[in-house]
């Protein structure tokens, strides 16, 4: 079977689900505390809800009692699990190695420390695990892919990634030895350095040899609503760097962290947003509560982690399953197996030092650029301007054919990826760029060239100084005109951050013409006509200052995209004249077109759009012109 049929197989039959433990006995489910009729009731709540899979897990320490070894009682139970999903219509990814769980580590009693992917000897005994348990299952029509871990990085540390690769390939050898022909991925949480900046060792393209799917776990807090609402999205968005289909395999809320309301809020925002981003898979965490095991580990020391459920510990549905009924009803009207995000006309440019890991380069540069990066995606959803995120190539290098470049709050591009910009500016590309001198003191400044022939600029900064921002508020005052923003108009936005990074480039302008000025008089905005195309400089780091700070979103940054778009002739799918409302596209492969509405607004709200070709109808094939949406709300039109 080659890598695009299991592929495609992620996709034939989108999965949505939840991660599984039996509120009978939790992780150690498999022991005689196995109820097969809770089982059954269990998964009978979550089908009768529109979830059709689950991710299951063989807890390592049970499973596995020895180095030679395999418990068959647990196993008989796991297949009794298997007959009890093929018998509720639904299927399930199992995952070998569960050394983690919830906030604690279980080794096998035989492991005496020895390293997870370095020591040859307990390498061969997980590959030995996984051939003997995948020979056992794979021909079971209830097993609809594999995992090799879950948050290994937690439970073995972290390594070279040369090694984490090779110990990947070895256990997806054993897979596949033992007749699984499923699509299989690593189970790790998509944590590593294309995502967050820190090289644990699991590098996504380089593990994207060996899967057939990238699983992101998302439980990350934030300081911002919105911010909070689009930070799996965000991730789905990084984690296409694999160019594997996205299940989002892990995410979910606590009841100890918010209400009800809340956590129905929050699971809609996290399924609508990642299904505009281009998911294709969504396994909730997770399907219960466990308060009849308070005093167990390790909800006796992890309390919090007992009320992940999206059923209650006596069975009865939470909003947040409700929310996923509502979803699954969506994805079926829409056949989401069919949908896409279709191509854009903007790129949002990231450079190759968060992926490459170059030599000398820092970690607080790579989480720099992850969060101006997530922060310029939010200020594009309120301008309602679709972007691909588009990562510089090693050594430089962007891909051509879009009509706006944005290069968020930069320390650092390629040599050659500066030179280019200069070419696609003179091809008609509007490109825009943001000055950032990066947090840290090593070499601090832009490690840009080619400025005065892209932007028209010299830098007048005094060397190994930066110029920090003294205003509370930065004032930038329209001198000229840009798109929508016109001579006279005025954007504000707050400074923040630390003292290296809150500073502007002060810049004497040679061809360039100074769009928009700062409450001194210097240079805020300068453009430069190249032909057809613009390149256009900020000499503050507008998403940077925002990354900053809390409960900031929506701020003008957003105004600025919105004109960018304008000048370069930006045929937007849907307009709304709200910037708390995002609206995103989907196509179908049969060429039907669907629109999410999602709202940032905590109370209800209505809205018109402006739908550049087409108009909205219900799913159920009404037509309607303006769109009603909850506090937090979602909707789904279509197109026609």
């Amino acid at each position: 079977m080659t890598d695009v049929v299991r592929t495609d197989a992620v996709r034939e039959r989108v999965w949505l689900g939840a991660n599984f433990w039996s509120r009978a006995g939790g992780p150690r489910m498999w022991t005689d505390r196995y109820d097969r009729a809770v089982v059954r009731e269990e998964l009978a709540v979550l089908a009768e809800h529109g979830l059709n899979m689950t991710r299951s897990f063989f807890f390592w320490p049970d499973f596995q009692p020895e180095p030679d070894v395999l418990d068959e009682d647990c196993i008989a139970r796991f297949a009794d699990f298997l007959d009890a999903h093929e018998e509720a219509g639904m299927t399930t990814i199992p995952t070998f190695i569960v050394g983690h769980m919830s906030g604690e580590n279980w080794d096998p009693a035989w492991r005496q420390g020895r390293d997870l992917y370095r020591d040859v000897w307990f390498v061969g005994r997980q590959a030995w695990y996984v051939r003997e348990l995948t020979a056992r299952f794979h021909a079971h029509p209830a097993v609809a892919g594999w995992l090799l871990s879950n948050e290994v990085p937690i439970y073995g540390g972290e390594a070279p990634h040369e090694a984490v690769a090779a110990w990947a390939q070895l256990l997806v050898d054993a897979v596949r030895a033992g007749g699984g022909t499923q699509p299989v991925s690593i189970g790790d949480g998509a944590w590593g350095i294309e995502t967050t900046g820190h090289d644990n060792g699991f590098r996504l393209r380089e593990l994207a040899e060996v899967s057939d799917f990238v699983g992101p776990h998302v439980y990350r807090m934030e300081s911002d609503q919105i911010r909070q609402h689009l930070k799996t999205a965000w991730v789905a968005r990084l984690c296409e760097i694999a160019e594997r289909p996205i299940v989002l395999e892990e995410f979910g809320v606590t009841d100890a962290y918010v209400s009800p309301q809340g956590a129905a809020s929050y699971y809609r925002q996290q399924l609508y947003g990642t299904l505009a981003a281009g998911a294709v898979g969504w396994i909730a965490w997770n399907n219960t509560d466990y308060d009849d095991l308070v005093a167990e580990r390790p909800y006796s020391h992890h309390p919090f982690e007992m009320h992940f459920g999206i059923t209650d510990s006596t069975g009865a549905p939470k909003p947040a399953l409700l929310e996923l009924q509502r979803f699954s009803a969506d994805l079926e009207a829409m056949d989401a197996a069919g949908l896409h995000r279709p191509a854009a006309q903007a790129a949002l440019v990231l450079p190759s030092h968060l992926a490459e890991g170059y030599p000398f380069s820092r970690e607080p540069e790579r989480e720099h650029i992850v969060a101006v990066g997530e922060q310029a995606h939010i200020a594009a959803q309120e301008a309602h301007l679709p972007v691909d995120v588009v990562r510089e190539v090693a050594d430089g290098g962007i891909a051509p054919g879009y009509d706006l470049y944005l290069v968020p709050s930069v320390k650092q591009l390629c040599g050659p990826s500066w030179r280019q910009l200069v070419s696609l500016a003179e091809n008609g590309a509007v490109v825009y760029a943001s000055y950032c001198a990066g947090e840290t003191d090593a070499q601090r400044g832009p490690w840009w060239a080619f400025t005065e022939e892209l932007f028209g600029v010299v830098t007048a900064a005094s060397y190994g100084l930066v110029e920090t921002i003294q205003d509370q508020t930065v004032t930038v005052k329209m001198t000229g005109d840009l798109g929508a923003l016109r001579a006279g108009d005025r954007l504000h936005v707050r400074a923040a951050g630390a003292d290296n990074a809150r500073a502007h480039l002060p810049v004497t302008v040679t061809s360039g013409e100074v769009l928009a000025t700062d409450a001194h008089g210097r240079p805020v905005l300068v453009a430069r006509r190249h032909g057809r195309g613009l390149a256009v400089l900020c000499t503050y780091p507008l998403e940077y200052l925002a990354s900053q700070l809390g409960r900031v979103n929506p701020e003008d940054t957003w105004r600025l995209y919105d004109a960018l778009a304008d000048v370069a002739g930006i045929r937007r799918p849907v307009v709304l004249d709200d910037p708390e409302v995002f609206a995103q596209t989907l196509e179908h492969a049969d060429g039907r077109r669907f629109a999410i509405f999602a709202s940032q607004h905590d109370r209800p709200c209505t809205v018109t759009p402006e739908v550049a070709s087409g108009a909205l109808r219900t799913l159920g094939g009404e037509a309607v012109a303006e769109v009603a949406l909850g506090a937090y709300g979602t909707q789904v039109r279509e197109i026609r």
